[in-house]
């Protein structure tokens, strides 16, 4: 099979198209032909060097993988060849309190796809039935590859980590990234008034097509005072931020008495400084989230079928084309997300 291979990392990083020998599913996995892998910013990271706490040598990477199970390694409880599949992030063992909890995404004994076990920049994947959801009928391949990662990342982030009820307000950072704009659509679908917070500003027609009612520029400007404005100098209850200690202290000082700021990105990977006193008098909270569970994909699959969401894909892309996605979100160019096409013809 052709897959694509991290040769080294570096802001210029060398990666190859190669011949690989196509996995064999062992028990309790099954092989998946790789219709569509989104490219995340994680990918983007590891390519650059700024990721490398457990990453596996010679990684295959990509853990966006949509596709079809073509060959089973014995039994498996919930999937047979033929099945339509999208996986989670994470090789589960689907035996540990938290995967028997629907924490899967948080395996005791698992493994990042595309992170510690190769994933899905190839043309087959060997993956732990534990680790893969059906496809419903009514969803394509390319959009089936974002249920997980960034749709139901950030659809879990915004209803259970954030717990967004109608009529609040909700600030999303890196709006028009690839979880950014699912997180403005996920706090729509749940009644929520959204602020979508940007660095580029030609996205703005697009993020109010998803629905933002309106739309911040993140520039030299502390953006929290045009948060405040718009909020009659209340503060957003809820913040969604997928870029992290860039846009660090404005975040906090956006924030709303008794309001919920959680972490699901960090770009930059620098630390900040906190005065605990901000969030006290506050009474607010600091919250982390990643991953995304089974019960999510499913319940995310479930939306796109109804219509509250919709995955935004921005361009599809052979897989010996991946250094061109790289570049691309390395500047921030691409609405949602680039997704790879490793069957492609002519990968």
């Amino acid at each position: 099979m052709q897959a694509l291979i991290l040769q080294e990392a570096g802001e210029e990083p060398a990666i190859k198209v190669v011949e690989a020998e196509t996995p064999a599913p062992g028990p309790g996995q099954v092989l998946v032909r790789v219709s569509a892998c989104g490219f995340c910013h994680h990918d983007r990271s590891v390519m650059a060097g700024t990721l490398r706490r457990g990453v596996g040598p010679d990684i295959i990477l990509g853990h966006e993988i949509s596709g079809q199970v073509v060959e089973t390694g014995g039994q498996t409880a919930t999937l047979s060849v033929g099945d339509r599949v999208a996986s989670i992030l994470t090789e589960a063992c689907g035996r540990c309190d938290r995967c028997t909890s629907g924490r899967e995404h948080r395996c005791r004994d698992g493994h990042g796809i595309g992170h510690g076990r190769n994933g899905g920049f190839a043309q087959y994947v060997a993956l732990s039935e534990h680790s893969l959801v059906k496809i419903p009928d009514g969803i394509d391949p390319l959009g089936a590859a974002l249920l997980a990662c960034p749709m139901g990342v950030a659809l879990q982030a915004v209803e259970q980590t954030a717990q967004v009820s109608p009529g609040e307000t909700v600030v999303v950072t890196g709006a028009g990234g690839g979880l950014g704009s699912h997180a403005v659509q996920a706090a729509v679908a749940l009644g929520a008034r959204v602020l979508a917070v940007t660095t580029s500003p030609e996205k703005e027609n697009a993020l109010r097509d998803l629905g933002a009612d309106d739309v911040v520029a993140a520039g030299d400007l502390d953006f929290a005072e045009l948060v405040m404005a718009l909020t009659g100098d209340e503060g957003a209850d809820a913040i969604i931020d997928t870029v992290g200690s860039a846009l660090f202290p404005s975040t906090l000082r956006s924030l709303a008495q008794y309001g919920r700021l959680v972490l699901l990105g960090e770009v930059v990977g620098r630390q900040v400084d906190l005065n605990p006193a901000e969030v006290i008098f506050r009474d607010a909270q600091v919250l982390g989230a990643s991953g995304v569970s089974r019960a999510y994909v499913e319940r995310t699959a479930q939306m796109v079928l109804d219509g509250k969401l919709r995955p935004v894909i921005d361009l599809e892309l052979p897989l010996e084309q991946a250094e061109t996605a790289y570049r691309l979100v390395s500047g921030r160019k691409p609405t949602g997300r680039v997704v790879i096409l490793p069957n492609a013809q002519g990968s």
